[in-house]
């Protein structure tokens, strides 16, 4: 018991905890002290920005303390600091030929901040891929796609990169009608579906209006609504659409035409 004693008050044991400790504290005081500098904005879209810059600096401060914490308990143990940070210095030009990839990662971090190709929370195309960006860190930047697939790109690749966020998302909605139903019937029911769902709680998609009729079909009259909203919200209000006119649809008696296997069984007599 009295080994275990000696062993805790050792300086190079309280010393360690303490040093920790401190580095925890510090690292929260700063963390705070950036987000509460950063919480106001005039925008949406400055409010991202902001949140963008949090992430980042959060990520530069833990690897600065963390080093320091390091040399601290380093130099508590005996260790000649100033000889290893002299030898770091050297290291790190040598070390800095094979990180190549690694700064350039950082620097392209900054310049997509600088230059506001997006930020977190925003809709983005790159590659193919569509999605949201969820992480924005000092070498990579994760976007998440509606099935949950989330892509992860270093930051030296994006050099172009669609910002869908920017403006509002079109999306085109078809009602597939059967032949036989009346035009004037059908557009009238699509003119009232249009005008309930401007009525909905949000300012999105006020601009949403019914185009016409898109498509002759082998088997249906493919009509048109066209809605305005906001990238993360297109696949919500596109099934809220559906459901809809499907409902006005039944309720008005309007066939939506769908494919039938017609199935004869052969007389064996």
């Amino acid at each position: 018991m009295e080994g275990l004693i000696s062993f805790i008050l050792k300086k190079e044991v309280i010393g360690t905890a303490l040093t920790i400790l401190f580095s925890f504290i510090m690292y929260k005081m700063l963390i705070f002290l950036v987000e509460h500098s950063l919480t106001r904005a005039k925008n949406e879209y400055e409010r991202k920005k902001k949140r963008t810059v949090t992430e980042l600096l959060k990520n530069i401060l833990k690897i600065l303390i963390v080093a320091l914490a390091i040399i601290c308990v380093l130099d508590l143990y005996g260790v000649n600091v100033n000889s290893l940070i002299a030898s770091l210095g050297i290291a790190s030009a040598v070390g800095a030929l094979s990180l190549q990839d690694t700064l350039k990662d950082i620097i392209s971090g900054a310049v997509i901040i600088m230059d506001n190709y997006f930020v977190m929370g925003d809709y983005v195309k790159y590659d193919g891929f569509t999605g949201q960006v969820i992480e924005f860190g000092l070498k990579t930047t994760k976007i998440m796609n509606v099935d949950g697939e989330v892509k992860i790109v270093a930051n030296r690749n994006i050099s172009e990169v669609i910002n869908l966020s920017q403006k509002k998302a079109s999306n085109l909605i078809l009602a597939p009608v059967a032949y036989e139903e009346k035009i004037e019937k059908v557009e009238k029911i699509l003119e009232e579906i249009v005008k309930e769902i401007r009525t909905w709680e949000t300012m999105d998609i006020k601009e949403t209006n019914y185009i016409g009729i898109v498509e002759l079909n082998s088997s249906s009259v493919d009509y048109g609504i066209r809605i305005y909203c906001s990238p993360g919200k297109v696949w919500q209000y596109r099934r809220d659409v559906l459901r809809l006119i499907k409902q006005k649809f039944d309720k008005n008696k309007i066939k939506i035409p769908y494919n039938q296997l017609e199935v004869h069984n052969a007389d064996t007599k």
